[in-house]
Order: C-alpha cells, then sequence, then structure tokens
C-alpha cells in the first residue's frame, strides 16, 4: 500500500471547485476595516474573530511599526533560549495582572499554547476530561500528553459528573473546556463544571479564546462573566481575536505557570512571538482596558443581529455571544448559501464537518465593534434574499 494513496484518492475539494463552490484559503488582497477586497471586489467580512474592531487602529499599528524599529522583524530564537526579549516580560506581567492572576506564560500561537499547557501538565496517571465540542488544539494536547482522556456531552453537567464519578479518587484530573465554543457561540455551563471539580477534586481550565475582550464587565472572560475568576485554576487566551494580533498565553499560580514554562516543548523548541506582535498585543491591550465602549457596541450588534435572523427565520442555534451561526444542516445547500452571499458581496464562511457534526453544516457568522449600521443591514438584506431564493427560509 503507497503512503499516498490516500492523497491521490481524495477528491471531495477537487469536486467543490469544479462545482465553483469552494470556499477556502481565498487571499484577501487589501483591507480596510471590515472591507476587504477579493479578486479586485470589495467585500464586507462576517467571519473574522475582530471582535472590538482594533485590527487596523492607530495604536496598535504604530506600537508594531516602533517595535520592527527597535528590535528588528524576528526573535530567530526560542524563549528558552535567546529569542525572549523585554517586550515578552512586559507582556506577561500586564496579562497576569489583567486577568487577576499571580502569573502568565505567552506562547508564538494560541494553538502552542494549549498544546503546552496539556501536554507538559498531564502525565500518564492523570486524566483530561473535556467538552465534546472542545476546539481541535484541545483534542490535540491530549493526544500528545500520556494522560487517559475522557469526554462528556457537551455542556452537559449531569454527563460531566457520571466521567469523573468513574475516575479513581487518586489520579489526577484536569476538566478542559472552551468558554465560548468557536462555532456554535454558546458559553460553558462553568458554575456547573466548578462545582462538580470541587466535588471530585479535579482542576479547571478554561480556554478563552473567544470570551477574552467580549465578555465580562472588564473582558475577562467568562471566569470574569460568572464570577468566578478565583475557582478558575488555568485561564488560556489567544491574541487572534480580540487582541489582533497572533500568539496565546495561560495565566494561573506563579508555581504552575513556571512548571509549563519549564516543561512546555511548543514553548521550548519554537520561535519566540516576533517583537511586532507582542507589541500590537499590548497596545491591544491598553485598549481594551480603557475603552469599554467598544464591548457595550459589540453586544448592541449581536443582539440585533441574532434577532434579526431569527425573525427571517434561520435558526441561530444555542449562540450566546457575536459567533452567530446559520445552522443549515445539509453541505450542499449551506456551500449553495455561502455562494450567493459571495455574489452579494457578504465574505463569510461555510462550516462543514468534521468541524462540526456531521449533518450539522453551517455558516459561521461573527462581529465586530466596527461594524456600521449600513453593513448590519446590507448583510441581513443579503441573507433575506439570498435565504428565500434558495427555500431555506419563506
Amino acid at each position: 500500500m503507497d503512503l499516498f494513496q490516500k492523497c491521490y484518492d481524495f477528491s471531495r475539494a477537487e469536486e467543490i471547485m469544479a462545482a465553483g463552490l469552494y470556499p477556502y484559503f481565498t487571499p484577501i488582497s487589501e483591507a480596510n476595516g471590515n472591507r476587504v477586497k477579493v479578486h479586485g471586489r470589495e467585500m464586507i467580512l462576517i467571519g473574522s474573530n475582530n471582535y472590538l474592531g482594533l485590527i487596523d487602529h492607530p495604536k496598535v499599528k504604530q506600537a508594531a511599526k516602533e517595535a520592527i524599529d527597535r528590535y528588528g522583524v524576528a526573535t530567530c530564537g526560542s524563549r528558552f533560549l535567546t529569542g525572549t526579549i523585554d517586550l515578552h516580560e512586559q507582556l506577561e506581567e500586564r496579562l497576569a495582572k489583567f486577568m487577576n492572576k499571580e502569573a502568565a506564560l505567552s506562547f508564538s500561537t494560541g494553538y502552542q499554547t494549549n498544546l503546552g499547557i496539556i501536554s507538559s501538565l498531564a502525565g500518564k496517571d492523570d486524566f483530561v476530561i473535556t467538552d465534546r465540542m472542545d476546539h481541535a488544539s484541545i483534542i490535540d494536547a491530549c493526544r500528545l500528553s500520556f494522560a487517559e482522556v475522557r469526554k462528556f456531552k457537551h455542556n452537559d453537567m449531569q454527563d460531566l459528573e457520571k466521567v469523573l464519578s468513574e475516575i479513581p479518587e487518586d489520579r489526577g484530573k484536569l476538566i478542559v473546556v472552551d468558554g465560548v465554543f468557536s462555532m456554535e457561540g454558546d458559553i460553558a455551563d462553568l458554575p456547573g463544571i466548578v462545582q462538580l471539580a470541587k466535588k471530585y477534586n479535579a482542576r479547571v481550565m478554561v480556554d478563552d479564546a473567544h470570551g477574552l475582550g467580549v465578555l465580562g464587565k472588564n473582558g475577562r472572560g467568562t471566569a470574569e462573566y460568572y464570577g468566578l475568576e478565583k475557582e478558575v485554576d488555568l485561564i488560556m487566551g489567544t491574541f487572534s481575536k480580540s487582541f489582533v494580533s497572533i500568539g496565546g498565553f495561560v495565566a494561573g499560580d506563579k508555581k504552575v505557570i513556571s512548571y509549563i514554562k519549564h516543561f512546555a516543548r511548543s514553548l521550548i523548541f519554537s520561535a519566540a512571538a516576533t517583537p511586532a506582535a507582542v507589541a500590537a498585543v499590548l497596545a491591544a491591550l491598553e485598549i481594551v482596558e480603557t475603552e469599554p465602549e467598544r464591548r457595550e457596541r459589540l453586544w448592541q450588534i449581536t443582539h440585533y443581529m441574532r434577532t434579526s435572523f431569527q425573525q427571517m427565520g434561520y435558526n441561530t442555534g444555542p449562540s450566546q455571544t457575536p459567533i452567530i451561526p446559520i445552522l443549515i444542516g445539509d453541505d450542499d445547500q449551506c456551500f449553495s448559501l455561502w455562494k450567493a452571499l459571495w455574489e452579494e458581496g457578504i465574505f463569510t464562511t461555510p462550516v462543514i464537518y468534521p468541524a462540526v457534526p456531521k449533518g450539522q453544516a453551517l455558516i459561521r457568522t461573527s462581529y465586530s465593534a466596527n461594524h456600521t449600521d449600513e453593513e448590519l443591514n446590507l448583510i441581513l438584506n443579503a441573507f433575506k434574499k439570498c435565504g428565500q431564493a434558495l427555500g431555506i427560509i419563506s
């Protein structure tokens, strides 16, 4: 059997391309806020994770430029050896303070952050307990660890307790959940998880990639939203959403962060984040802390769009956040709606298996604080026109 035979047999992508319905790896040639140019055509983007609209903020751009002038364009070394610059340490100090934790540690990508945390903490005598809808990086991190993995039904506390009750009391236990689930847009039942963690002597880690900057009075995410910051042991976040850069971090007790720092292979064996990326996060963090009106605007938009979609007859699933899925079900119909919206100048994303369960294809829409009322109404008009034409809504 030729190892490459599976590659030669894979034809689904080519078939979708031939039908003119391939939506992925689309190159953007220019971006101005929520307007992007694709193949010379201006489109409205809904699907980005630029929740607070900071991607082209003058302060963020200027900070990145100044960092390049001072440090160059790269670190050319790992954090463990020659790649650490003072900006990394400044950022970690600021993040720890912002998150109300003793310490923080930054990584080059959010994906690497989850790999590093879970694979360094969970060993062969431990258990990692995950929600079935957790992000792929959590799933892969569990594979890299030598721990036993147990999954519970999505946001189902009864099933979580069943799983926990079957694990021996003398084994280490780490419950890992998304704070905001990236496709469904719903929020983890953190109060229920914390209660069960205390009952069964488990630690709790929240991947709050889509919650930071969005949830909570101060934008500290899901734990702040529920008033459970002290009860959550580790909070992981990324810089590629509200903080409009690239990278990730983990915040928690100083001793735990130090352990991760010295055992996380994805940190030790990867080049450190670039100066421009780190400086951009520092600038974005300052804006998150000082401009709460951006978060207020984001939630106004969220409520307006979700209500409008539902009134049209669309199924928005369990969404509670600026991630508003349009549930379609059938893959081909989902691609058809994507294509129709594309023709109307709306750049969005169809999501199919394995990103969602089979038969639950959806259009993932997400919003930014700087979407204008005009843009929102153009989006809604396009969804109404295309949905009716395809018989998805009446």
